[in-house]
C-alpha cells in the first residue's frame, strides 16, 4: 500500500488553500493525496425520533465538503491520485490517528469554526504538536501566489536528534530543486564576560565561527548523499525565533524539529516552533524528533 500524504480539510478558505499546496506536495513526491473531513454528526443522531429515516444534515454536509475537496484536488492536478473520507470525530484525533501511516499530514493555518483574527487554529497546533509524522501547516500567501523564492530553510539547533529535520529538509529541497538554506543562531549576550585575550568583536567572530562549523558538521551527512544540492550555511546573530522568523519572508518552506517525549501527552513544540507555527511568511513542517 502507498503511504499517503493526508490533508484535513473542512471546507474554509484555509483549507482549501491547504487541498491545493498538498496537491503539488504529492506530485513533487509521486504519492497519492487522502482528504480527511472530521465532524461528530453522531452526536447530533439521538436528537431525532427514533423512526426518522433523514440522515443528519451534518453527515451530508461533511460528505458535500469531502467530495468538494476531492474534486477541487483533482482539477488542480489529474495524475494525483486523490481519495478522500469524512469520519464521525472530533478532527484532531481524527488527523493524529492517520499520522502513524501518513508520509505527513497537512493543515491550513485555521479552521471554519476559528474566531476571525486567530493567528492560529486549535486544530492545526494540537496536531503539529502531537503527531508522530511530519506535520505541515500552511502559512503565507497560498501556492497560488506568484512568487516563488527558491529556498527552503531548515532551523538548526543543539538538540540531539535534530539530523531528521535535516534529511527531511534536503529532501524537500531536492524534490523541488531549489537551494536549502540551514540557519543556526547564535548570541553574543552584552552581560557575558568576555575573555580578555579577545575584544568585543573578536568574541562575537569566534562564535559566528563556531555557529558555521556546527552547520557543517550537521549537514555534511545528509548533504553528502546528494552531491548537487546548492547548499547555503546562516550563522546569524540573535533569538533563534527572530531569526529563522526573518528567513520564513523569502522562503517557501521552513523546516524545524519538534521532540516528542515518549508518554507525554501534551502539545509538545519549543518556543520556536511555536513562534513560526502562529507568525511564519510561508509554510511550516514540523518534524518530530524521538528524545
Amino acid at each position: 500500500m502507498e503511504i499517503p500524504l493526508v490533508v484535513g480539510v473542512d471546507g474554509s478558505d484555509p483549507s482549501l488553500t491547504a487541498v491545493d499546496w498538498a496537491v503539488d506536495e504529492a506530485a513533487r513526491h509521486a504519492l497519492p493525496l487522502q482528504l480527511v473531513h472530521a465532524s461528530l454528526w453522531e452526536s447530533y443522531e439521538g436528537a431525532k425520533p427514533s423512526f426518522s429515516t433523514a440522515r443528519p444534515a451534518e453527515e451530508i454536509l461533511a460528505e458535500h465538503i469531502v467530495a468538494s475537496g476531492v474534486e477541487r484536488a483533482r482539477h488542480r492536478n489529474a495524475e494525483v491520485k486523490v481519495t478522500g473520507t469524512a469520519l464521525p470525530e472530533d478532527a484532531v484525533s481524527a488527523l493524529l490517528r492517520a499520522g502513524p501511516e501518513a508520509f505527513a499530514l497537512v493543515t491550513g493555518s485555521r479552521g471554519r469554526g476559528e474566531i476571525a483574527g486567530m493567528l492560529l487554529g486549535s486544530v492545526s497546533l494540537a496536531v503539529a504538536a502531537r503527531a508522530v509524522c511530519p506535520v505541515f501547516v500552511i502559512r503565507g500567501p497560498g501556492p497560488g501566489h506568484r512568487t516563488v523564492f527558491g529556498h527552503v530553510v531548515v532551523g538548526v539547533g543543539d538538540a540531539i536528534g535534530g539530523f531528521g529535520a535535516i534529511r527531511f529538509a534536503v529532501r524537500e529541497s531536492v524534490v523541488r530543486d531549489c537551494a536549502l538554506t540551514a540557519v543556526r543562531a547564535w548570541r553574543n549576550p552584552s552581560q557575558e564576560p568576555v575573555d580578555h585575550m579577545l575584544v568585543a568583536d573578536d568574541a562575537a567572530w569566534l562564535r559566528a565561527q563556531r555557529a558555521t562549523a556546527t552547520l557543517d558538521d550537521a549537514l555534511r551527512d545528509a548533504v553528502g548523499e546528494h552531491p548537487g544540492l546548492d547548499v547555503r550555511l546562516r550563522p546569524v546573530e540573535g533569538p533563534a525565533h527572530r531569526v529563522l522568523l526573518d528567513a520564513s519572508a523569502e522562503a517557501d518552506l521552513v523546516v524545524v524539529g519538534a521532540q516528542r517525549r515518549h508518554g507525554h501527552f501534551g502539545l509538545q513544540l519549543g518556543r520556536v516552533a511555536h513562534v513560526l507555527l502562529h507568525h511564519a511568511h510561508c509554510p511550516v513542517a514540523i518534524v518530530p524528533q524521538p528524545v
